[in-house]
């Protein structure tokens, strides 16, 4: 007991020595928004008094880390319920980073569903089936908070696209997940043909996804892909292109 309170009070001492470091730091990344989210009440319940001075202290990166090994350790003894707690924490001190949010994201649609779906203690499909979409849902949770806290993050917003594909069969809204990604400035080359891809998938966007795909198309060589010729060749036919403005490439 004494040592834990002697360590407090040197934390203490520490984050009040750092405290003008802190401001002037606080200011500078308030106006880049590297510090969005605050510490609030609630993750000073999550993290404990001692966790809740090391953030205070300037030590959320560090926190963070310690945390996020933490919950791949809940990952590897399956304790999914905690997993997402630590995440909960880790992605609250740590909001601008991509990684955290990403794979906090694929571990609660990808591994925790997967367990909740091959779960031999519950003998009901119709239950494993629905724990498996709430952890699914949880991902894309976490992926639309990274969002909110990363507007501008063309990765995310892919990952988000990519979860709705794959793992909720939702066209529509992956689609127009891949079209937010592609008009930002990190977006990956080929982005922009996942999104044209997902909307002729989706009902009433044909005419749109036909439009992306063939300005694509109208690059070159490069985005000629052998799905993008397939695609538009389908689209023709569904809507009705005259054979003069149908594109001249084989289907392949």
């Amino acid at each position: 007991m004494i040592r834990k309170i002697l360590a407090i009070v040197l934390l203490g001492a520490f984050g009040l020595a750092l405290v003008p470091f802190e401001q002037s730091l606080d200011a500078e990344q308030k106006a880049v928004q590297l510090r969005s989210v605050p510490i609030d009440l609630d993750l000073r319940e999550r993290l404990g008094q001692m966790g809740f001075l090391a953030a205070l202290s300037g030590f959320r990166s560090a926190l963070a880390a310690v945390l996020w090994i933490e919950a791949h350790n809940a990952w590897e003894r399956t304790e999914w319920g905690r997993m997402a707690g630590l995440f909960d924490t880790v992605t609250t001190l740590q909001p601008r980073s991509l990684l955290y949010w990403d794979m906090a994201a694929w571990h609660m649609a990808w591994n925790a569903s997967l367990a909740a779906l091959d779960d031999k203690s519950q003998p009901s499909e119709a239950l494993r089936v629905r724990n498996q979409r709430q952890y699914i849902k949880l991902g894309r949770d976490y992926l639309i908070r990274g969002l909110r806290n990363n507007p501008k993050s063309a990765f995310l917003q892919e990952r988000l696209g990519v979860l709705l594909r794959d793992k909720l069969d939702e066209h529509c809204e992956a689609g127009e997940a891949f079209l937010k990604a592609s008009e930002l400035p990190d977006a990956t080359p080929y982005i922009a043909r996942f999104a044209g891809y997902e909307l002729s998938k989706c009902p009433g966007h044909e005419q749109e996804a036909y439009d992306l795909l063939k300005k694509l198309y109208a690059k070159g060589p490069e985005q000629r892909k052998p799905t993008l010729v397939t695609t538009l060749k389908e689209l023709e036919k569904k809507l009705d292109v005259p054979p003069a403005d149908r594109i001249d490439s084989p289907q392949l």
